[in-house]
């Protein structure tokens, strides 16, 4: 048998052991092994393991996960996402629809200081979806304005989907941070769109029938500013050292997971035994993304070693189909698999494979990586799998809510993020016009 036999057995190998319920992680590791057992000898697969173990988990670089991750688990803890939502519903409460757009708005800024989607929906679910309903939104389009706005924190940076791109690709991660910005404003200001439209057009959509009688509360603007200086304290802290050229990526997310802890003492909530359990939160989510990245990286070698990226380079760029059609084919796959899987382990699972053919293509690696991590964000939306839906079902305490509404209230967002997709690959330069200084 042929190595390039070796490696097509391999993939379709992982496929049928993902089906059948076995960890991402565990099934790349295996048939990793496995192949570079069957085309090397087991000896060289052993030593192989060895030196990718070694080697992909030393880099300084790595230190960035755990820091970003405890900075946004002390962040959503000492409740600066309530903070940045109140803001934006003071600022944009009257506008129609207001109280959509300001959780947009809010949550790109939220992302801006955690780059966890996951936090971002839990936050709002339960500060943005129980005041929207009260102001006389429907349950609908509430809880589908936040899990279409949550996906912007794996996009506006900091974000762990780009320092996952950015360690497969081999790629700076503070570019690909840049990267992220012009593609996150594009998107906030798609999805405002979007509910402007909604809001014109289908107003049973967005309304329910009934005119609320509501006690306002109304946030003096001291009040509002107090709430706004730990934001404004947090964004300053991270992306202007970050972009100021005073921090590397690892030393920002130091200063930040530092700033979000003073944040959270001053305000006291904190204590030693919740403290430890985040903690230990941090550390899991840390072993997990890394134990990943190392199968990843085990599975990338065994890929090149079969010699098949090249084959699939040779035949698809040769072929009909050329650069763009292999782009698009990539594309819909990764939405088809955002169905089906979770965000890291498509990048995890695709990008071993595809790396070489769009280098080979000669395309631009941070705008692949921007357009890659933009079509992941659509998979936590769509069914059966939509990770945002599911985790806004677990945080909202509506029983008559049913997950089959949240993703109807989310489709309006899925376009807006294919349409803005469109406008990425048309104008790169919308990804890559920061990512140049």
């Amino acid at each position: 048998m042929s190595p390039l036999e070796i490696g097509g057995l391999a993939i379709a190998g992982l496929l049928v052991l993902i089906y059948l319920g076995m960890p991402i992680g565990i099934s790349m590791l295996f048939v990793s092994f496995v192949g570079v057992s069957a085309i090397r000898g087991e000896v060289v697969s052993m030593r192989m393991l060895g030196a990718v173990a070694n080697n992909s988990l030393r880099e300084y670089l790595y230190a960035i996960v755990p820091l970003f991750v405890l900075m946004g688990l002390l962040v959503t803890v000492s409740k600066v996402g309530k903070d940045t939502f109140d803001v934006f519903q003071k600022l944009m409460g009257r506008i129609t629809a207001g109280l959509g757009i300001a959780t947009v708005f809010a949550n790109a800024v939220f992302a801006a200081i955690t780059g966890v989607s996951i936090a971002s929906a839990t936050v709002f679910s339960r500060v943005a979806v129980p005041e929207m309903t009260r102001h006389g939104y429907t349950a609908k389009f509430a809880t589908g304005v936040v899990a279409g706005s949550s996906v912007l924190g794996m996009l506006i940076p900091p974000s762990l989907l780009m320092i996952v791109y950015a360690v497969l690709a081999e790629e700076s991660v503070g570019r690909m941070f840049l990267a992220g910005v012009g593609p996150g404003i594009l998107l906030a200001i798609a999805f405002s769109a979007t509910i402007f439209l909604l809001a014109w057009l289908k107003p049973d959509f967005v309304f329910t029938a009934e005119k609320p009688v509501l006690e306002e509360e109304d946030i003096g603007w001291l009040a509002l500013v107090r709430k706004a200086v730990p934001i404004v304290f947090l964004m300053v802290l991270v992306l202007g050292g970050l972009y100021g050229g005073f921090l590397n990526p690892t030393e920002a997310g130091a200063a930040g997971a530092l700033g979000a802890l003073l944040i959270a003492l001053l305000r006291r909530s904190l204590t030693p035994r919740s403290f430890w359990r985040l903690l230990v939160e941090t550390g899991q989510i840390t072993v997990s993304v890394l134990f990943l990245i190392l199968a990843a990286t085990f599975f990338s070698r065994m890929l090149a070693l079969s010699g098949m990226p090249r084959f699939l380079a040779e035949t698809l760029l040769s072929g009909p189909i050329g650069p763009y059609g292999f782009l698009l084919l990539y594309l819909l796959l990764i939405i088809a698999l955002g169905c089906l899987i979770d965000s890291i382990s498509i990048m995890l699972i695709l990008l071993p494979i595809a790396l070489p053919v769009a280098e080979a293509a000669g395309f631009d690696l941070i705008w692949f990586g921007v357009l890659t991590v933009v079509a992941v964000e659509v998979g936590l939306l769509t069914p059966p799998f939509g990770l945002s839906v599911y985790i806004i079902k677990t945080a909202v305490e509506d029983r008559s809510l049913k997950v089959s509404d949240i993703f109807r209230g989310a489709m309006p967002f899925v376009g807006a993020m294919l349409v803005s997709l469109a406008l990425i690959v048309a104008f790169p330069s919308i990804a890559t016009w920061l990512a140049r200084f």
